[in-house]
């Protein structure tokens, strides 16, 4: 206690409210109610909050392009000549349609023409009819129709991927030329090549016009969804006993064991050991350990 004669004097004055000042930088502003371990010292850290976020599974597979249903159009007529054709490779062409006329071999021209039509509605993607060629039931087709225009890709995978492909899987298609588009998985092959361990998969892309046959594809296939907690990669620390995140819970560290799943676009998906909304160091192993005071600073 500064005695009165001391404070009588004016220079001891100033040297009482000198001296006061400085205790009050020093000592930290804790009431004598409030415990004295409030008065330690704790380091300001950036802190991330667990946010949900989807992760998916995929399967990427690569193929070609090729008709969903393809419809062989031949005749059943034996040695005539193709007189006229009326339509083109990738023409539209409905059920009934015309697409080439037939007559009897030279010197019988009086003979009535036979017309050759299309069974069915489609986009006719492959013709080998030539005015002038001879027809058999037996030979090559005169026109091939892909049913109401739909294709497919014809994909491969690795025989131990196919037991986890189901039908009806949504699927990205990628085709050069004409980017990404949305499919869905058609078929899945029971059999698979004896050479190379590769079974088929057909996803099918619809009736878009751009598409063409034998054209080269990459499809990605959904195999399962999940959402659930997210971290930055960053705030995940890998040590020998697995992954850890340093949580922060009423200004202190607690370091936590969690398993982690996918990785993408630097966040980590959290499978167990945190929950959504918590909150976690920003940079786990940043100079904080298990017990710490801190302050935690939200990251912008």
């Amino acid at each position: 206690m500064i005695g009165n004669a001391v404070l009588s004097s004016p220079i001891g004055l100033l040297a009482a409210i000198f001296l006061g000042a400085g205790l009050g930088h020093f000592i930290p502003n804790v009431s004598a109610a409030e415990p004295r371990e409030r008065a330690v010292f704790a380091r300001a850290v950036t802190t991330i909050r667990a946010n949900r976020t989807c992760f998916v599974d995929t399967l990427q597979v690569t193929g070609t392009i090729v008709p969903k249903n393809e419809i062989l159009v031949r005749t059943d007529r034996e040695g005539l000549q193709v007189s006229q054709i009326l339509v083109e490779t990738g023409d539209t062409v409905t059920s009934g349609q015309v697409l080439a006329r037939l007559r009897q071999p030279d010197g019988q021209r009086n003979a009535a023409e036979v017309d050759v039509q299309a069974p069915t509605s489609g986009v006719i993607y492959a013709a080998s009819a030539v005015i002038g060629g001879v027809t058999s039931p037996g030979g090559q087709p005169l026109f091939r129709i892909a049913r109401q225009g739909d294709m497919e890709l014809l994909g491969e995978t690795p025989v131990d991927s196919m037991a986890q492909i189901a039908p009806d899987r949504p699927a990205k298609v990628e085709i050069i030329g004409l980017g990404e588009m949305n499919g869905k998985v058609r078929l899945i092959s029971t059999s698979v090549n004896p050479t190379t361990q590769l079974g088929q998969v057909s996803i099918a892309v619809g009736d878009n016009q751009g598409l063409r046959v034998g054209v080269f594809g990459r499809g990605t296939i959904e195999l399962a969804r999940r959402c659930g907690p997210a971290l930055p990669l960053s705030a995940v620390l890998y040590g020998p006993g697995g992954a850890i995140v340093q949580i922060v819970r009423n200004d202190r560290v607690e370091t936590r064991p969690v398993t982690v799943g996918q990785i993408k676009n630097g966040e980590a998906e959290i499978r167990e050991g945190l929950s959504e909304g918590e909150v976690a160091v920003a940079r786990a192993g940043s100079f904080v350990r298990d017990g710490d005071r801190v302050l935690p600073v939200p990251a912008p």
